[in-house]
């Protein structure tokens, strides 16, 4: 095996050593590679290879970035690679192929990242398990018979199992931070429009979709973030700008911080019992630390929050999917969808305007509501599940009939969507492990675009809590 410490770098680790000359990118290449053939038939994470492209590219010149030499996955979903195909998890888009990089992956490559290939999301990133019936399951590294989380599970399970240091995602309703807790990293769904969607991106759901990428060091997510998080040329939705590089927040001190934690959910039923000792251990060590901790919930209508955004969300996926049709040519006929996604269509199709503007302004007016808790406290805490990660199969949006996913869903992901509603950012840590040997992801929202205190307090815990030495059974 070449270079058998790889595994044991981050992405700027990695990165250093290639500046160093201690190894060269070329050889960085060769140990991904050789990961990723080792451990995908186990995962099925990486849907496309790379390869080539990728030695081309190790053998330079590379951009001079924070990430130069190191390797990196995309979801396929969303990010357009020129020459790669973009199949979103479905048959219906198994011959899409895009003609040029967007414009978030052109800075990924300014990064000095090597992009190796594209990973497995669920049929237009709908469910929170990467199951699609395009590729079949993507398994979790922790344990291959669970589920790696979604919709950015494939690149969850490929960072987690040490194929790379750091992979795209995309998050909507959680899709980042929900693979970030099943697989034990570190997965922040960015403020609004902080990562721009630039001039080549229109599906974002008005705004509830955000990327970045999963990590598995603080110091890997702040860095990339760095790179990619800088003001748009012309957007309509620019956010405020940042204080200082995110580098410099997890260097400082977070200060003593009024933080609230809760283990509520819209349907008001209790989570799982490790996850709810989970968050109180959390909360305990937060005290310990200095800060003022306090047990609050949202304070809104959290079922009334979820059910205003039915329309909108559906509506924008039909329209998402009418651009994709006049692309491919055709109507999407049969199997070409899975039974979740002909649901969301036909649902979304049937939306009508005055519906769609009305749960709009609805959903607007409580996500005031949640942000006002913001007035009081810097940070929200819950967990980022309501359950550990559950089997294979649970979830699976092609056995399982729509209603009964959307009753699981209310189950596993109570507590990631809001946030997604809010445009705040939303940070999913990995402090705590089941009883089987699970991770359990811990869950910290900051006031609207200061994902700086989330930095400085994420930096913190990773001292305090560190999770650097856990290794999964796939891995390296």
């Amino acid at each position: 095996m070449t270079f058998p410490e790889y595994a044991d770098h981050d992405g700027l680790g990695l990165a250093d050593l290639v500046r160093r000359g201690e190894v060269s990118a070329a050889e960085v290449v060769e140990a991904a590679i050789e990961r990723i053939e080792a451990h995908n038939p186990a995962l099925n994470a990486v849907v496309h290879k790379a390869y080539d492209e990728a030695r081309a590219a190790a053998r330079g010149p590379l951009p001079d970035g924070p990430f130069k030499g190191a390797p990196l996955l995309v979801k396929d979903l969303l990010i357009a690679v020129a020459g790669w195909p973009r199949t979103s998890g479905s048959r219906f888009c198994r011959d899409v192929v895009d003609a040029e990089d967007s414009g978030l992956m052109r800075r990924y490559r300014s990064s000095g990242a090597v992009a190796m290939g594209k990973t497995s999301c669920p049929e237009f990133g709908i469910t929170g398990t990467t199951e699609p019936a395009l590729f079949g399951p993507c398994r979790n590294p922790w344990g291959v018979g669970h589920i790696a989380g979604g919709s950015s599970g494939g690149s969850a399970a490929a960072v987690a199992s040490g194929m790379v240091p750091l992979a795209h995602g995309g998050d909507g309703r959680g899709s980042i931070r929900i693979p970030a807790s099943c697989c034990g990293l570190v997965g922040l769904k960015v403020t609004r429009d902080r990562n721009p969607h630039l001039p080549d991106g229109y599906d974002f759901a008005q705004g509830y979709v955000v990327e970045h990428v999963m990590t598995r060091t603080v110091r890997d997510c702040a860095a990339m973030l760095d790179v990619t998080g800088v003001p748009e040329p012309a957007s309509p939705y620019a956010p405020p700008a940042k204080a200082r590089p995110y580098m410099e927040e997890i260097l400082a001190s977070p200060g003593r911080l009024r933080i609230a934690w809760s283990a509520e959910t819209a349907n008001g039923r209790p989570i799982h019992p490790e996850v709810q000792a989970a968050l109180e251990h959390t909360a305990d060590v937060l005290a310990r630390l200095g800060h003022e901790v306090v047990p609050r919930g949202l304070g809104v209508d959290q079922r009334a929050l979820y059910g205003a955004q039915n329309a909108c969300s559906g509506a924008n996926f039909a329209a998402g999917m009418k651009r994709l049709i006049d692309q491919i040519g055709r109507e999407p006929e049969g199997d070409d969808l899975e039974p979740l996604t002909w649901a969301s269509l036909k649902g979304g199709r049937r939306a009508t305007g005055e519906q769609t503007m009305w749960e709009a302004q609805e959903l607007r007016m409580l996500a005031r509501g949640v942000m006002a808790l913001f007035e009081e406290f810097d940070v929200y805490l819950t967990p980022v599940m309501g359950t550990p990660p559950p089997p294979i199969g649970y979830m699976d949006p092609v056995a399982v009939a729509p209603r009964d996913i959307g009753k699981r869903n209310g189950e596993v992901f109570p507590f990631a969507a809001p946030f997604n509603m809010t445009g705040q950012p939303s940070l999913s840590l990995p402090l705590a492990m089941s009883f089987t040997g699970l991770p359990i992801g811990m869950m910290f929202s900051g006031r609207y675009a200061d994902e700086a205190t989330l930095f400085r307090l994420a930096a913190q815990l990773e001292t305090e809590m560190p999770w650097k030495d856990r290794r999964p059974p796939v891995w390296g």
